[in-house]
């Protein structure tokens, strides 16, 4: 089974190389890996060509913003299952991707997840949050359940049937596209209980942070009208508690 995964990139000098060492390093073979750059002037396509030649296809260019350039990777893979690694997030093992098949092609799930650590930005051996998730269950999306996105593997095949990220939202096309598959089409999935990625903090404390938070939220709420669910008005209140509890 080929896994495609995809990293986009914008000016991540800083942070890119430990993404496409932790992709490298995996031990399953059969990866397919695609870098979408968003025409980077920072020394980020110097570090990529640096392994071009175990990247399978590189593409710099100016796009729409972050679901744009997840979109054309989607459209480059050819992977029966794609998995999507930004820049600033790392594999927390080498086997991550042979866990993942493994446990997809065991269950004959359609999509699986896992659990993510954030940490600090200069030192991802520190964690400042753990994002414990949990198998889906109908419902659970209306109690501000989703999983963590950058852990989220998908079947090629479900973006052809399904469709791919919205650009029409700017903040919450992930979470959009997650609430699609699970909560509307109902897809079969499985929950992998490990770690599987690093997350790097940043700005989290800053007030364009926080207007960030709001507008996502809003977005969120925009997501289930967009797919003809209903929806408990209270889930944007439940969902920044689900954040306080990776405090601890």
């Amino acid at each position: 089974m080929k896994i495609s995964i995809i990293t986009t990139s914008l000016n991540s000098k800083e942070t890119i190389e430990d993404t496409i060492k932790s992709v490298l390093a995996q031990t399953y073979k059969d990866i397919e890996y695609i870098v979408i750059d968003g025409g980077s002037i920072d020394g980020t396509l110097n570090i990529v060509d640096k392994y071009r030649d175990r990247i399978n296809k590189v593409v710099s260019e100016k796009d729409k913003g972050l679901y744009d350039a997840m979109n054309k990777g989607i459209k480059l893979a050819t992977g029966e299952v794609i998995g999507i690694l930004n820049s600033d997030d790392v594999y927390t093992t080498s086997n991550v991707v042979e866990v993942v098949v493994k446990q997809m092609t065991e269950a004959g799930a359609d999509v699986c997840w896992g659990d993510l650590v954030y940490v600090e930005k200069d030192d991802l051996s520190k964690i400042t949050r753990y994002w414990k998730s949990s198998i889906y269950q109908n419902g659970k999306f209306q109690k501000g359940w989703h999983p963590p996105h950058p852990t989220f593997f998908v079947r090629r095949f479900l973006y052809d049937k399904y469709g791919i990220f919205r650009t029409d939202l700017l903040l919450a096309a992930d979470y959009e596209l997650m609430l699609r598959f699970l909560e509307k089409y109902k897809v079969s999935s499985f929950y992998i209980s490990q770690t599987l990625v690093k997350m790097r903090e940043g700005g989290k404390s800053n007030w364009k942070s926080i207007s960030a938070v709001i507008k996502g939220n809003i977005e969120s709420c925009k997501s289930w009208k967009l797919n003809g669910l209903k929806h408990n008005p209270l889930v944007f209140i439940f969902k920044p508690f689900q954040k306080i509890k990776q405090l601890f």
